[in-house]
C-alpha cells in the first residue's frame, strides 16, 4: 500500500541537503508569486517539504500555514524557520484533504512539486478551489512528463508499490492546465523554464 508519509520521511534528510536544480528559475518563481501577495495575505502551502519556499515568503504576507504529510520534512522546516527568526508561519503534519475540513479560506494557496505525486490530482485541485477566497490564486510548479516512457513508468510503479519510491503520475502541461480550468480556475500566468519539465502556473479563482 502506498504510504507517502513513510516514503518522504525516509527521503527527508537527502531532500534537505539537495540544492535547487535551477536557482535562477526558482528565484523568478518566488518573484512572480510575491506580486500576488499583500501584507494582509493569508497563505497555505501544502506539500511544503523542508519549508524553504514558505519561509522565504514570510516577510511579504500576514501568515503562512505550511503543511506536509512527512513529520521528518517538517522537522527540517521548523529549524529553518527558527534560524530565520520567523514568527508568522505555522507548520502542521497533514494532507490537504484532511486539512480542508477546518473551513479556513485563503488568499493564496501554493502547491509546488506535489501535483504529479498525488493519487487524486483532480480532487485536490477541486479542494484548493474551495479553500480560496474569491479572486484568490493557486500557485504551483509541477513536473509534467508525457509520452510513452514505458521503462520509466514501470520502474517508478514498481518502486511505489514496494514503498521505496513516491507515486509519480504522468501528464502533459496541457493536461494540467485543463485540470485547473475544469475545476473553475482561470490561468493567469503559465511559464515553462528552458530545459525544465516543471511548469509554473498561477491559476485564479
Amino acid at each position: 500500500m502506498h504510504k507517502p508519509d513513510k516514503v518522504w520521511d525516509r527521503f527527508a534528510n537527502r531532500y534537505a541537503k539537495s540544492p535547487v536544480s535551477n536557482e535562477a528559475a526558482y528565484q523568478e518563481k518566488l518573484k512572480i508569486t510575491r506580486t500576488y501577495f499583500t501584507p494582509e495575505s493569508e497563505v497555505l502551502e501544502f506539500g511544503c517539504g523542508t519549508g524553504t519556499t514558505a519561509v522565504s515568503h514570510t516577510p511579504f504576507v500576514k501568515h503562512i500555514h505550511a503543511i506536509d504529510v512527512s513529520s521528518k520534512m517538517l522537522e527540517f522546516a521548523k529549524v529553518k524557520a527558527d534560524a530565520a527568526g520567523v514568527s508568522n508561519i505555522t507548520f502542521t503534519c497533514a494532507n490537504i484533504e484532511g486539512f480542508a475540513d477546518s473551513g479556513t479560506v485563503y488568499d493564496v494557496i501554493m502547491g509546488h512539486s506535489i501535483l504529479h505525486l498525488l493519487e487524486a490530482k483532480e480532487a485536490v485541485i477541486a479542494t484548493v478551489y474551495k479553500m480560496l477566497k474569491p479572486g484568490g490564486v493557486f500557485v504551483s510548479s509541477t513536473v509534467c512528463i508525457s509520452g510513452n516512457k514505458t521503462f520509466l513508468r514501470a520502474g517508478l510503479a514498481i518502486g511505489s508499490r514496494l514503498g521505496l519510491l513516491p507515486l509519480v503520475n504522468f501528464f502533459s502541461v496541457d493536461d494540467l492546465a485543463k485540470s485547473l480550468t475544469n475545476a473553475g480556475f482561470t490561468i493567469d500566468r503559465q511559464w515553462l523554464p528552458e530545459n525544465s519539465d516543471a511548469v509554473f502556473i498561477v491559476a485564479k479563482k
